[in-house]
């Protein structure tokens, strides 16, 4: 008898446990990953530019300048060692920065990451929006970075409309910049 209650709480224990592993293996989609700062102004922060943008817009950047005040804006963090998702986008956040610029500003935000290698990506995708340094990730922390990419979409009002999270499409960013403008 005792024999047998054991090896029915063994096999309930080893059923439960196959059961939490087929769960875990599942697919899901990184991007679903909620932000409890959705509808809510994020954190402001002050951060040095990178060199190739100090002439338009000062030596540091602070947020509080840019948000709330009516324009919308797009803030990518990002990464020059996030390969491929960050070098897959780049490309992408640069076209629609052209094709927005006047209605959203951008803002690029280079996290955890060495100051040369960075430059270097910069000047590899031709990156003309202003892009800040957090090589510490103290702007990420304080945002809720879960991991790079992550892109930003800020009303005007500077309230978090949208975080997406990974590697943007050209689609969606159209979408959710076009969401923003309306």
């Amino acid at each position: 008898m005792r024999k047998a209650w054991t090896l029915g709480v063994l096999l309930g224990l080893a059923g439960l446990l196959t059961a939490l592993f087929a769960f875990g293996l599942q697919p899901r989609d990184p991007r679903d990953v909620d932000s409890p700062r959705l509808a809510k102004t994020l954190e402001d922060f002050e951060a040095p530019l990178f060199e190739r943008y100090r002439g338009e817009y000062g030596d540091t950047l602070r947020y509080a300048d840019y948000a709330a005040k009516g324009t919308p804006l797009v803030v990518n963090v990002w990464a020059s060692w996030c390969r491929p998702a960050c070098w897959n986008e780049a490309p992408r956040l640069e076209a629609a920065w052209e094709r927005y610029r006047g209605q959203i500003l951008m803002i690029g935000i280079n996290f955890q990451d060495d100051a040369a290698e960075a430059e270097a990506f910069l000047e590899r995708f031709g990156k003309t929006y202003p892009n800040v340094q957090d090589p510490r990730g103290r702007i990420g922390i304080d945002w809720g970075v879960f991991g790079v990419p992550e892109t930003y979409f800020i009303r005007g009002d500077g309230t978090l409309a949208y975080k997406h999270n990974g590697e943007i499409s050209p689609e969606a960013l159209q979408t959710q910049i076009e969401a923003l403008l309306e």
